[in-house]
């Protein structure tokens, strides 16, 4: 729990209480702070860092509860009986990849070794209850050998990852609040949109959002622009207003029962999350294998129910996605029609000393026809980047045109160490729609007309050194299909080390 990741499901300790968390400093907000607190609609919050945005130190104004060197920066009064205090947060991460065929054998590279660095650290300033500022700074340098495709969100000089107000008040007997500036949003389920984690750069978004929390139903709305980290120079970065997000969500913690002799405990989230994108992002396949880019309108109606039952724990998800897309040269509108269903559901052995947690990933992401140039699109979009180790560690695969099965089992030893062994396979939905990756499609030598694209075995293994110390470390095989080997794809290796400092 001190580094719980962006989902519910399969935690490796189960922790009991009214707020179910032995570590986090969370805000109040009831039922809603299980978990991970992700259902609280802020992201997951661990004890240092994860969300700093997210966390309140307002308990260490009793400094007998300090019992950490860190926390004389937790809390700093600014006046005599500390209603004006500040917060200081930090993050250092040092990651590194190998690949011995990047990108499905479609990289011009080899044999290719990457390095990066990011430091991300804020202030939070608070004026009494009810208004508080939080603003965080970024910095990321990237080197290697035989690297590829570093870009803005790899390198960048130090600017603002963060600035934002944030007022409070009861209302209607809800804790309600309105956040307005350059935030991250990680309201979503993070299958569907997160953090951009693997780049340097997380996303962040300009404008507002607004919400209500009662004791068991929450509501939250919001409208964004993209920030514009296009630019590598300091303080450089703005909004782009080709790209905004908006929407709606409301989120309903059923009454707690009793299930094979354990607790049950779920939330039901209803959504709606529009998209509008232009350029690159919005581009469509054509049938000569390029693509054509215009102005996307993409309206996301979800529902998920996710939660625990007993041993059992789940996560169930649908989306159907609509819309319209208009081609930039001719303005000629295709309406959209797409769906994703997600779900993962696993079984957590009782009274098992390594909290072992067995489960079966399935996800769904509808496809279309490259070969239509009129009519409806039938390809389902995820363009604001998934939780980056969701489909699968090598980050190969995206939320397009896909089927993917995936078993999965997690173990935790020694209290700080964690292991997940998974065995995604990947499937296209359609196979007149091409193989997507985050940014596009890919293109091989020659025509792929196979469905089955291949399987990634992989494991990840989590050390929480100390409280402020983490290292990661993810390896896979991604291994390609018959049909696509023929048509000039390859299988890889791929391994990934992270070591993270946060306070």
């Amino acid at each position: 729990m001190i580094y719980p990741h962006a989902t519910p499901v399969g935690q490796p300790v189960r922790t009991t209480g009214a707020q179910g968390r032995l570590y986090g400093r969370q805000y109040d907000w009831g039922v809603f702070n299980r978990g991970n607190g992700e259902a609280a609609g802020f992201g997951p919050v661990g004890r240092y860092g994860i969300a700093p945005w997210a966390e309140d130190w307002s308990r260490l104004r009793q400094t007998g509860k300090r019992s950490d060197p860190f926390d004389i920066l937790k809390f700093i009064p600014l006046n005599k009986d500390g209603s004006v205090w500040l917060s200081f947060s930090g993050e250092t991460r040092a990651r590194n990849w190998f690949e011995s065929r990047p990108g499905l054998g479609t990289q011009k590279v080899n044999d290719s070794g990457r390095f990066a660095v990011r430091n991300l650290y804020g202030a939070d300033l608070h004026l009494g209850s009810h208004v508080r500022l939080f603003g965080q700074l970024i910095n990321g340098n990237a080197g290697g050998w035989r690297p590829y495709s570093y870009g803005s969100t790899y390198r960048k000089k130090l600017d603002m990852q963060q600035a934002f107000i944030e007022f409070k008040w009861t209302m209607l007997h809800a804790k309600s609040g309105f956040l307005f500036g350059r935030q991250q949003f990680v309201g979503a389920p993070s299958y569907m949109m997160y953090n951009r984690e693997t780049p340097n750069v997380p996303l962040s978004w300009n404008g507002f959002r607004g919400y209500m929390v009662w004791p068991r139903f929450r509501i939250d709305g919001w409208d964004f622009v993209q920030t514009d980290d296009s630019h590598n120079k300091m303080f450089h970065d703005g909004e782009n207003y080709n790209n905004r997000l908006y929407g709606f969500n409301f989120t309903w913690a059923p009454p707690d029962g009793r299930f094979m002799h354990d607790r049950t405990y779920s939330f039901l989230d209803l959504f709606y999350i529009g998209y509008k994108l232009a350029g690159r992002n919005s581009a469509v396949a054509t049938p000569t294998n390029g693509s054509s880019e215009g102005f996307n309108t993409r309206n996301n109606f979800g529902v998920r129910w996710h939660g625990l039952a007993g041993p059992f724990e789940f996560s169930l998800g649908g989306i159907w996605q609509g819309g319209v897309f208009r081609y930039a040269r001719t303005n000629q509108a295709r309406n959209v029609s797409g769906y994703a269903i997600n779900t993962l559901v696993g079984y957590r052995i009782p009274k098992n000393p390594f909290h072992t947690f067995l489960g079966l990933q399935t996800d769904v992401y509808s496809g279309g026809n490259k070969n239509k140039t009129s009519g409806t699109i039938g390809t389902y979009i995820s363009p604001f980047n998934p939780q980056t180790n969701y489909l699968d560690t090598t980050t190969y695969m995206t939320g397009s045109n896909l089927i993917s099965f995936a078993p999965l089992i997690k173990a935790t030893f020694l209290k700080s160490v964690s292991l997940q062994v998974k065995y995604p396979l990947f499937w296209r939905y359609s196979t007149q729609d091409p193989i997507y990756k985050s940014s596009g499609f890919y293109k091989f030598t020659q025509d792929f007309n196979g469905k089955f694209i291949g399987m990634a075995p992989q494991a990840a293994l989590a050390w929480q050194i100390t409280d402020h110390l983490s290292w990661t470390q993810y390896v896979s095989r991604f291994m390609t299909s018959h049909a696509l080997n023929k048509a000039g794809g390859s299988s890889g290796t791929y391994y990934q080390s992270n070591f993270v400092f946060r306070f």
